[in-house]
């Protein structure tokens, strides 16, 4: 997700802004003016949906793009010299993240989507829900874990670290995830518009931020960039709100339910990985100020990529589109509530038998 700085040059912020604090409200609201626009002029969004090359919307191509760069450009490749200073945490993190958190995840799209809740979803869409879920668990968190980790009191040089480290592994291995987990989820796999998305919201993005991140830390005007960038970041994020529930409403005004259905094995899916990277930090004797960033960024998502990913794969009016915007609705209130937990559990977290070790 999107916002706050954490830069060499600048300490990230003390605490969220309203936006952030307010983004289940915010989202909310574009659900509601989405559903709207769309149901008033049906004609109106249709147009804009054929507005594709190669499969790519280039409306929502443009307004990801200011929302995912801004948000590249904070991240500094500078700490990945720092790696060997927290082997044990960073091992955490990577083994959630990449290995336990998007299987997880297809398991629990399996269980839920393709059984258990089979009944109550329409059947033609099962397939893309699932698809949306996995799009999801396969991009971990970028920006907003600066978030979190400040406000439980993690290692900002860990934090980094970690962040910038995800971000390299992004670029080689989110297309091979994907698309091994939607073939074992008997999903149909388009090969070139994935590679296509890669491109176009990882790759491009990541090198052009980090472009431009150079040339305003030379001029010392990084941090006055990024301030004048972040309103407009939010805009595009809540416009392409508003369009995909545009598309989505009519499925969401037949089956109220199914935003709630697909919030389960996203909840499930949190509260499990952040607790085991928790764990896990505890049991090799990481410091709790490691722990923290540790299990936030295993359970939170880079969700921006996702949505972009599910509507080039999908479609605007696809389940896997609807799925992703789960995703944003549920993060902050859920994700805070991990932050109290992991802040509460700290006395508990330390009282080790063998002394703490050094990160």
């Amino acid at each position: 997700m999107s916002q706050p700085c954490a830069t060499r040059a600048a300490a990230p912020p003390a605490a969220m802004g309203a936006f952030e604090r307010y983004l289940t409200l915010w989202v909310l609201v574009c659900i509601a003016v989405g559903i709207a626009l769309g149901q008033w002029q049906p004609g109106a969004f249709e147009a804009l949906a054929r507005l594709e090359v190669a499969q790519v919307n280039l409306p929502v191509g443009l307004l990801i793009w200011v929302m995912i760069v801004p948000m590249l450009m904070k991240v500094d490749f500078a700490a990945l010299r720092e790696l060997r200073q927290h082997l044990r945490g960073i091992g955490v993190t990577l083994f959630v993240n990449w290995l336990v958190k998007p299987f997880s995840m297809a398991l629990l799209g399996w269980l839920f989507l393709r059984h258990l809740f089979a009944p109550m979803l329409p059947a033609e869409q099962i397939d893309s829900y699932i698809a949306g879920l996995i799009l999801l668990a396969a991009a971990p968190c970028t920006a907003m874990v600066f978030v979190w980790s400040r406000l439980s009191g993690g290692d900002p040089l860990f934090t980094l670290t970690q962040v910038a480290l995800n971000d390299g592994i992004m670029v080689l291995a989110f297309a091979p995830l994907v698309a091994l987990l939607l073939g074992v989820s008997a999903i149909a796999v388009p090969w070139g518009t994935l590679l296509v998305s890669v491109l176009l919201y990882i790759v491009l993005p990541l090198a052009i931020a980090q472009a431009a991140r150079r040339a305003l830390l030379a001029r010392g005007l990084l941090d006055a960039a990024l301030a004048r960038m972040g309103p407009w970041s939010m805009a595009a994020l809540l416009l392409t709100l508003v369009l995909l529930f545009a598309f989505q409403g009519q499925a969401i005004l037949r089956q109220p339910l199914v935003i709630a259905l697909l919030a389960v094995p996203i909840l499930i899916q949190v509260f499990f990985n952040s607790a085991l990277a928790y764990l896990l930090n505890r049991a090799v004797g990481e410091r709790h100020s490691i722990a923290c960033p540790s299990a936030l960024i295993g359970a939170s998502n880079f969700f921006e990529l996702a949505v972009a990913t599910a509507i080039s794969l999908f479609g605007f009016d696809s389940g896997a589109a609807l799925a992703t915007v789960v995703g944003v609705l549920i993060e902050v209130p859920v994700m805070l509530l991990v932050v109290r937990v992991v802040n509460r559990s700290r006395g508990w977290y330390e009282a080790r038998a063998s002394a703490p070790h050094a990160g």
